[in-house]
């Protein structure tokens, strides 16, 4: 198990993970240290029991809206499934009638 050094707010925060994870654990541990910037300029000195509060309100908040994209965007393509679906079946059926018009066309 690797632990990695995660600085959020010039304070640092040891966390142990797996070792295939350290890289991400780093990449993540920076994106909080973003957010809690961000809110610091915002909104000046808070503590920081307060401000690790306040930067997983604005993750969740984040990860709410992208979940929603998600989920709109798998409505949009269960849409487009079903017209996919609704045009092979109008194919099929007009590759149907051109057959009976052959047929009837070689009979005649």
């Amino acid at each position: 198990m690797a632990v990695v050094s995660v600085t959020v707010n010039g304070r640092v925060y040891e966390i142990g993970c797996d070792d295939s994870q350290t890289t991400r654990i780093q990449q993540l541990g920076r994106m909080v240290d973003d957010k809690a910037q961000e809110l610091l300029r915002q909104i000046g000195t808070v503590p920081d029991s307060r401000l690790l509060v306040m930067v997983g309100l604005m993750l969740a908040d984040e990860l709410t809206e992208a979940r929603d994209l998600v989920k709109a965007a798998g409505t949009d393509l269960a849409a487009v499934a079903e017209g996919d679906n609704r045009m092979a079946a109008g194919i099929e059926a007009l590759a149907g009638r051109i057959e009976s018009i052959a047929d009837r066309l070689e009979r005649s």
